[in-house]
């Protein structure tokens, strides 16, 4: 595996793993439709929210968020929608968060940093 897959796997675990020590529920995980993948879907409180993970090992290229475009951001809301339709579920509230993993090589798992965006767009 790519060293770089290896970091958006790693990156997306450790989302998860901050997602869920934040009191939500896990729903799906690299869900997969025609338009795309939503990495994770999460919900609290009744409120579903799509999360795009953005991994980096350094800043050198820019922020994580800074991956998170116009075009993105639109794809992201019609891939929630269909992952609503594909669930058979209207819940009652729907938002796009982003969370980004700095995680440099051979740094420990608890000196990660992770930030969490709520409903970016």
């Amino acid at each position: 595996m790519a060293s770089k897959d290896e970091l958006g796997r790693r990156g997306e675990q450790l989302a998860a793993d901050y997602l869920k020590r934040q009191g939500y529920r896990i729903l799906a995980r690299n869900w997969r439709c025609a338009h795309g993948e939503i990495d994770i879907v999460v919900e609290r409180h009744g409120v579903v929210a799509v999360v795009e993970v953005k991994t980096r090992s350094s800043i050198a290229y820019g922020h994580p968020f800074d991956a998170i475009t116009a075009a993105k951001a639109a794809r992201l809301r019609r891939l929630a929608v269909a992952w609503c339709d594909d669930a058979q579920t209207v819940p009652r509230s729907l938002r796009i968060d982003a969370v980004a993993v700095l995680a440099p090589r051979g740094t420990p798992d608890r000196d990660v940093i992770i930030e969490h965006l709520v409903g970016v767009c």
